[in-house]
């Protein structure tokens, strides 16, 4: 082994970590990057015997892992040390430490879960918390207490929550390293001006044009490389073509870059060098020669849209563990520094650690590897968090429908096969079903685009996004064209749908508008069908219709419109493979779509297919028609001359429930008597009903029949006489209703001898009559217990006072309002003492 691998920080921790794998045989290992956890671990492992198995989050850390540890031993990749990452294998019988991606270890543990051969499993970086660790974790420690109890595994980080960690390995011993890590310096370097917080996936010009400026400022400020975090490749290519005047190499990192440049990014260069990075950067990679680091404070997390199935990456502001995790990459070789693209202030309001991706992230791939493991509501697993139910319930939904889970949750044949695919079980589906019916080759090519986003200068159409991947010489057509075969491979010399495609899962797949069948493994179809079809089978749901040049709905009931500009304006149907729906959007974006026809769409989501009658309240009116939908999208629709009555009067119930009781005719008379059960519901209570406008809705069924079954229409809602009906509500069993005019009288007789009608619309019924009427009554009148508030009034109609205590009035009031009218109406009697004068309706006789 070099003698740079004896310098390493960790080596003092190994005594600690070997003594606790030979006892509990686990152990979480913190150490701060640069100390050498990733490399000399699992070499000094190795010395002493152990086959020892790296789990890392990323195949560019994979490989640059390996990479790192055979250049200690002095080796080529593939001897002593090895890798596996999807698509590419470097191993040999003589290899003792292999280093793989997490997503490769669950396929391993799917296919043998006893792990012949392997020793130790050390998983890097679980502070990252990405659903593959969390998983492959939980599987683990099943397999630890089920079959391999001599099974080690480490557990290890730069920056973790170390007791979430030990307990979840049973109490295992936490194994610190303290690193010779320099100093870096932090220096604030916010934007001078407004910048918009992120959105979606969108960043805000303006602040990559300050990151831009804030990089050329460190290069001419401090010596050293610069390492500059940007939260997509996107924003890398922006901030590239910004730098594109420096006096230095730029170069750009992330997870789709070509070998070659992540080759020359982990090399030391020979001239000065900013590497532009995504978060892969922030840990396992040692970029040499930096010593400043310019860090947006933004990184890209998964989100998905449960309700509508449309899952994203988002752009977050990034967690304080990544903030530390960023700076400490400028002080691996010698004191450094670090620009913050924020304030101090937001720094103390930045979260501990990044979402684990399990609470956030679409877990349908998830949902498939717990089934396949036996645990189909993943309830035995051992995890530090446990999945929402709301995911895993759409998850299942996900599974149950392309026949990867049976009715129970357990895991099909057909799941099992999709399992070991290395894809989102969506792509397996349409990788499965689509192949007999456009030819494998072709099948794999078109998700191997699907599996991997093709650069956004591919442009928004799924076909001419193959025809660039297949003629093009760019990285992404390497990665992309290595991806289809192996998934060519996965079918080679196998039926697609293979032994256990369930019942109701055909792949066979409509010819398009000529109606003709597509004969299987057709290999004659025109590039547009086979993408449509493949694209339409992974995602049925978001099969979508024109209605517009450029607006669209999907099966799943979610509107989408496409880019300004976009070739696929005009396409009558759509298969949606990529979109998003921004916060408050009416509708997804579409970034990706393939053009399918009718047929194929009609193919894909034959489950979403239903047909019947419709029969609902819509625009102010019942509509009556017979309907062929295709989820959300209504394929065929014709009216019905004779809708079942039942449901026409569902759809009259539903349009008073909208519209409210108004629809009813309300004579003078209705309204007064609902006034009146109001106010002796309000007094009295039970018996007397309720008629509020939520009550009689709700009993609407009850006291509106038999008119409301003869109804047809809203015309025939006018005609029913409300007042009529509301009889109905009358407390007639109890006998009560027979009181109704002693205890809410429609009329009092007042002592001019005159029958008055009674106000019920306040809080108090309401007595409106001519003062004169009124003479001689000294008591106010009440109505079941409640006095009524006595409006008098002007000879000519008009209020003169109000009160609800006539005694009172007589004695006090009473004088100031004969002062004022008497004058005004000489011809109306205004004795001195109205308690003892007769009561009148007539004027004095003329003199």
């Amino acid at each position: 082994m070099r003698a740079e691998a004896r310098d390493l920080p960790v080596r003092t921790a190994l005594p600690d970590l070997q003594r606790a794998l030979a006892g509990p045989g686990a152990a979480v290992l913190c150490a701060p990057p640069g100390t050498g956890k990733t490399t000399l671990v699992p070499l000094a492992l190795a010395e002493g015997g152990a086959r020892v198995l790296v789990a890392e989050p990323r195949r560019i850390a994979a490989r640059a892992a390996a990479r790192r540890m055979a250049w200690l031993l002095g080796e080529r990749v593939g001897g002593r040390v090895g890798f596996t990452v999807r698509g590419e294998r470097v191993v040999s019988r003589g290899t003792v430490v292999e280093v793989v991606t997490t997503g490769v270890l669950l396929q391993r543990l799917q296919r043998d879960q006893e792990l012949p051969g392997v020793d130790v499993v050390i998983l890097d970086e679980c502070h990252e918390r990405h659903l593959d660790a969390d998983t492959a974790a939980a599987f683990l420690l099943d397999v630890r207490a089920a079959l391999r109890p001599d099974l080690r595994l480490v557990a290890a980080s730069a920056t973790t929550d170390a007791e979430g960690w030990a307990r979840l390995l049973g109490g295992a011993p936490v194994v610190e390293a303290t690193g010779t890590a320099h100093p870096v310096e932090v220096v604030w370097a916010p934007p001078a001006g407004r910048v918009r917080p992120p959105h979606g996936t969108r960043v805000d010009p303006a602040l990559l044009a300050h990151v831009a400026s804030v990089v050329r400022r460190a290069l001419a400020e401090r010596t050293g490389d610069v390492l500059c975090f940007l939260p997509g490749v996107g924003e890398i290519a922006r901030v590239a073509g910004l730098l594109s005047s420096v006096d230095a190499e730029v170069l750009q990192v992330h997870g789709r870059a070509p070998a070659a440049v992540q080759d020359a990014v982990l090399s030391p260069g020979r001239g000065r060098r900013v590497v532009l990075a995504t978060s892969v950067a922030e840990s396992s990679l040692t970029v040499p020669g930096v010593r400043v680091v310019v860090d947006s404070g933004l990184a890209r997390e998964p989100r998905v849209d449960h309700a509508r199935g449309l899952g994203s990456l988002t752009t977050v502001r990034a967690s304080r563990a990544a903030a530390r995790q960023r700076a400490g990459r400028a002080g691996r070789e010698a004191p450094g520094v670090v620009y913050r693209c924020w304030t101090e202030a937001e720094d103390g309001r930045l979260s501990r650690f990044p979402a684990p991706e399990i609470q956030v992230a679409d877990l349908a791939a998830f949902a498939l590897q717990a089934a396949a493991w036996g645990d189909p509501d993943a309830a035995g697993l051992a995890l530090l968090d446990a999945p929402p139910a709301g995911a895993m319930a759409a998850a299942r939904s996900v599974l149950a429908a392309i026949g990867a889970v049976d009715a129970a949750g357990r895991v099909t044949d057909r799941g099992v096969r999709m399992s070991r695919l290395g894809v989102h079980p969506r792509l397996a589906r349409a990788l499965l079903d689509g192949a007999p019916v456009v030819g494998a080759r072709r099948a794999a090519e078109v998700v191997a685009l699907l599996s991997e986003e093709p650069p956004r200068e591919y442009g928004d159409d799924l076909a001419y996004a193959w025809r660039a991947a297949r003629r093009g010489g760019d990285a992404y057509g390497a990665r992309w064209r290595q991806e289809a075969g192996r998934l060519a491979r996965q079918l080679d010399g196998a039926d697609a749908a293979g032994p256990g495609r369930r019942e109701g899962t055909s792949p066979q797949v409509a010819a398009g508008p000529s109606g003709g069948a597509r004969p299987e493994g057709a290999g004659g179809l025109p590039d547009d069908a086979v993408v449509g079809t493949v694209t339409s089978l992974a995602y049925p749901e978001r099969v979508a219709r024109a209605r517009g040049e450029e607006a669209f709905l999907m099966a799943s009931g979610t509107g989408a419109e496409l880019a300004k500009g976009s070739g696929l304006r005009g396409s009558a149907w759509l298969a949606v493979a990529v979109a998003d729906r921004p916060a408050h959007a009416a509708s997804a974006r579409v970034r990706l779509a393939a053009v399918v026809d009718e047929d194929i769409a009609r193919s894909a989501a034959r489950h979403l297919c239903v047909s019947g009658e419709e029969v609902r309240w819509e625009d102010g009116d019942v509509v009556a028609r017979s309907v062929e939908r295709l989820g959300a999208v209504e394929t065929a629709v014709r009216p019905l001359r004779d809708p079942d009555p039942g449901l026409v009067r569902g759809a009259l119930l539903e349009g008073l429930r909208r519209e409210g009781p108004g629809l009813l005719r309300w004579s003078r008379e209705a309204e007064e008597l609902r006034r009146r059960l109001a106010f002796l519901h309000r007094v009295l209570g039970a018996p007397w009903p309720d008629v509020s406008d939520a009550a009689l809705l709700d009993g609407a069924g009850r006291w509106l029949e038999p008119e409301l079954s003869r109804a047809r229409r809203r015309a025939d809602l006018g005609r029913i006489d409300a007042g009529q009906c509301l009889q109905r509500l009358l407390p007639w069993a109890s006998g009560d209703a027979a009181r109704l005019e002693e205890l809410a009288p429609e009329r009092i007789e007042v002592p001019s001898g005159s029958r008055i009608r009674v106000d019920y619309g306040g809080e108090q019924p309401v007595l409106a009559v001519k003062l004169q009427e009124m003479f001689g009554l000294a008591e106010t009148p009440s109505i079941a217990g409640v006095p009524v508030l006595v409006h008098l009034l002007s000879p000519a109609g008009r209020p003169a006072a109000v009160t609800a205590d006539l005694a009172s009035f007589w004695r006090e009031g009473y004088r100031s309002v004969r002062a004022e009218l008497r004058g005004r109406y000489p011809r109306h009697p205004w004795p001195e003492d109205p308690a003892a004068a007769p009561a009148t309706r007539r004027t004095n006789a003329r003199r």
